[in-house]
């Protein structure tokens, strides 16, 4: 049974007009985007992720490979967005360049914080899991009133980042963003909770591209949003553990 259209994800990946293009698009023998597809490319941009990932963790002093990771990963974001029907080209490469940027900034954590990569891992991977089980099993709906709040929210802290990031050229910043006092800490968990509330929009979205039958190339785009989430959520989960380390 298709559900209306009219929802909203923080996650710029993952719009409803792109599902509605992508439907327009559509050629009527082509075959239909799947749960059961996202999932299964899913697994297999993570493996990349972390082949990525390994090789700047075990290469640390190659923090140049790491920057043009992040670079051409950002391109790749946007080069995905505006045209999905490449996706099974772009993800892949854009998982392996995330890696490496990924695998840079843990193993500088680790080196400060050790043992501080395998907890960030083990509560991205915890709270991916916990929210499947809760949206699958109805405890967690995204209504569209949950909708709205997260997207408001998302959309709040990518201000409040971009103004840090412009501040930071003339020497200053936002001081609770990187401040481990009791405020700064509140408000990295705050972002994380943000962070991953847009899991459950994506499940949602992915959900009900599926049950509208979307082109099978949407699978590897349902992924990519999958993928953005993912690595946002593990990287205020490390500055949330390394502000609670740095207390100690």
């Amino acid at each position: 049974m298709s559900r209306h259209l009219s929802m909203r994800t923080a996650n710029p990946a993952l719009q409803s007009e792109t599902f509605k293009k992508s439907m327009a698009d559509s050629i009527s023998n082509e075959r239909a985007m799947t749960i059961n597809g996202v999932v299964n490319k899913t697994g297999l941009s993570l493996m990349l992720l972390i082949f990525g990932a390994s090789f700047t963790w075990s290469n640390p002093e190659l923090s140049g490979l790491a920057i043009i990771g992040s670079i051409v990963g950002l391109i790749l974001a946007f080069v995905t967005i505006f045209k999905p029907t490449i996706a099974y080209i772009t993800v892949p490469i854009y998982a392996i360049m995330q890696g490496l940027f990924l695998g840079f900034i843990s193993r500088v954590f680790e080196m400060q914080y050790p043992g501080i990569a395998v907890q960030a891992i083990f509560l991205t991977f915890g709270t991916l899991g916990s929210l499947l089980l809760a949206y699958s099993s109805g405890l967690i709906k995204a209504t569209e009133n949950f909708k709205l709040g997260v997207f408001a929210a998302t959309g709040a802290i990518g201000v409040l980042y971009l103004i840090n990031f412009i501040m930071s050229f003339f020497g200053t910043g936002i001081g609770v963003i990187h401040s481990n006092s009791t405020m700064g800490i509140v408000f990295s968990l705050g972002v994380v909770v943000i962070a991953a509330l847009n899991l459950v929009l994506d499940f949602d979205f992915i959900e009900e591209g599926a049950e509208m039958g979307a082109p099978k190339y949407m699978e590897w785009y349902a992924t990519f949003g999958l993928l953005v989430t993912l690595i946002w959520l593990y990287i205020e989960i490390l500055r949330l553990l390394s502000k609670l380390n740095s207390r100690r």
